[in-house]
């Protein structure tokens, strides 16, 4: 383009030479001579249906700028004065499938725009998936009962002993304990290993994952605080026993239970210890943290409630014997299972039994609740499907042997391990045994489910990890071609959009 200036310009007012050139410089805005156009993200990554804020600058004065997850456009925005806009409301969809995909921003009038990548990334922060402690991903959209029949083996880590602790995967890493006291980060994708931090003692807790640290519990009598990135520890705390339980972090605590009979709650920065109730026995679970109370079981053979802050006792529950699952909280109630043979449902504000279902032995599995549906295993070689308002049976499936593993369920799919050395994948609706994997001895770790991948534990010393070949697994290898902006299409229906007041939020379950 070629501008020519006549001697109006030169020998004209000061006035009217402003004019002229801030008409030219907004005519260069336009047409995309002036700042390039920025987006940026509150969120770089997230699960399916993350909701995340979208701001731009560097576009026209007021122009109508349209906003696409890929190519799909989800909202429209209106530049200010300045040619800027800030915190639109986005959502991942909840079809997005791990790896990375592209936020654009377009102008319409003029098609010139800017790019953000998103990676979509579903993280397994602790053995619970979250302070609920339900064992439930509701962001899986890669496995499903359709297709995990086609799973095989990724890869596996050898460690020095039996792996009993469950994986926590967070970031692209996986992170998880061995009888070889070591406490072991390997990377999500390959299993190479990425560090690993000596104990001084067994470790059969399943670390939990918050804000860059690593909580973990030992049989030297502490728990530790490792940086996640390097494995460097930040802090230990002793307590007067072992710590199996698997620690819960929850508004900057840091909650688990020691065979010295005490619940403890820990400043998640310092170590430094807040309160601690002693029981009547062991504390073996990971507690549950949930709406100020925190839930846990005792080999005393009582569960508990506790408030969060004080560690005060709302209430108690006696079963018939030893708890050493962890309880779930779903539906305003608290289920737990017992040595005593019997699943509980509890009213989480009382105590007060709701109902209970008795199996033919003691049970040491977790439950898992999805959708209604309680899953949980049982000495008696049953992993057994439970109407989670009822008790009443839905189906069962015999896997032959003793069940310590846990369920994890996710996307139509229950994940456990036997300890006849199988884990398995059922049909959540039916009990159907979808696939199944022989380790080298029994499957006492207890799954977790994400992106598309299923990483356990065994007795046989490895950690595995199972997906369907070539699938993605969340390692940022794209999915989707990134979209040419001057290529996308604008849907024209859109009303402008309000900026959002949160900067981001991720769905709690």
């Amino acid at each position: 383009m070629r501008l020519t200036f006549d001697s109006s310009f030169q020998n004209g007012s000061t006035a009217g030479r402003i004019a002229a050139v801030l008409f030219i410089v907004m005519m260069f805005t336009d047409l995309g001579f002036g700042a390039a156009p920025k987006v940026t993200l509150t969120l770089k990554s997230g699960p399916p249906t993350s909701n995340v804020s979208v701001s731009g600058s560097g576009f026209s004065a007021y122009a109508a700028i349209d906003i696409y997850f890929d190519t799909t456009d989800q909202a429209l925005a209106i530049a200010n004065a300045s040619g800027a806009f800030s915190n639109i409301p986005i959502q991942v969809p909840p079809s997005a499938l791990p790896g990375t995909h592209w936020v654009s921003a377009v102008q319409r009038s003029n098609g010139q725009g800017a790019q953000a990548s998103f990676l979509v990334q579903t993280n397994w922060s602790e053995q619970g998936f979250t302070t609920k402690n339900k064992r439930t991903n509701p962001y899986e959209n890669v496995l499903d009962a359709s297709n995990v029949g086609l799973m095989d083996l990724d890869w596996s880590f050898t460690t020095g002993n039996s792996v009993y602790s469950s994986p926590a995967v967070v970031d692209g890493v996986v992170y998880a304990g061995s009888f070889d006291n070591n406490v072991y980060a390997l990377n999500a994708s390959t299993g190479a290993k990425v560090w690993s931090f000596t104990t001084g003692g067994s470790v059969y807790s399943s670390p939990t994952v918050a804000n860059g640290v690593v909580y973990v519990g030992s049989f030297d009598d502490n728990v530790y605080a490792l940086k996640a990135t390097t494995g460097t520890k930040l802090w230990s705390f002793t307590t007067g026993g072992k710590v199996a339980s698997s620690p819960t972090v929850a508004n900057g605590v840091v909650y688990f239970g020691s065979f010295d009979d005490n619940v403890y709650a820990l400043n998640a920065t310092t170590g430094a210890k807040l309160w601690s109730f002693t029981t009547g026995n062991l504390v073996v679970p990971s507690p549950a943290v949930v709406n100020g109370v925190v839930y846990v079981g005792s080999s005393d053979g009582n569960v508990y409630a506790l408030n969060a802050t004080t560690g005060a006792k709302a209430w108690s529950f006696s079963t018939g014997d030893a708890v050493e699952s962890s309880p779930a909280v779903a539906n305003g109630a608290v289920y737990a299972s017992s040595f005593d043979h019997n699943v509980y449902a509890l009213n989480a504000f009382s105590g007060a039994q709701l109902w209970s279902f008795t199996t033919g032995d003691p049970i040491a599995s977790s439950p898992a609740v999805s959708d209604g549906v309680l899953y949980v295993g049982s000495s008696d070689g049953n992993v057994y499907a439970l109407n989670a308002f009822t008790g009443a049976q839905l189906w069962s499936f015999t896997a032959g042997t003793n069940l310590e593993s846990s369920p994890a369920v996710a996307n139509g799919v229950v994940y456990v391990g036997s300890n006849n050395d199988n884990l398995y994948a059922l049909n959540a609706s039916d009990g159907q045994n979808l696939w199944s994997f022989t380790a080298g001895n029994y499957v006492a770790s207890s799954p977790a489910v994400v992106n598309g991948v299923v990483y356990v534990g065994s007795v046989d010393d490895n950690i595995y990890a199972f997906t369907q070949t070539g699938d993605a697994r969340g390692s940022g290898k794209a999915l989707v071609q990134r979209p040419d902006p001057a290529k996308l299409v604008p849907n024209l229906s859109l009303t402008p959009s309000k900026p959002s007041k949160a900067a981001a939020a991720v769905n709690t379950n």
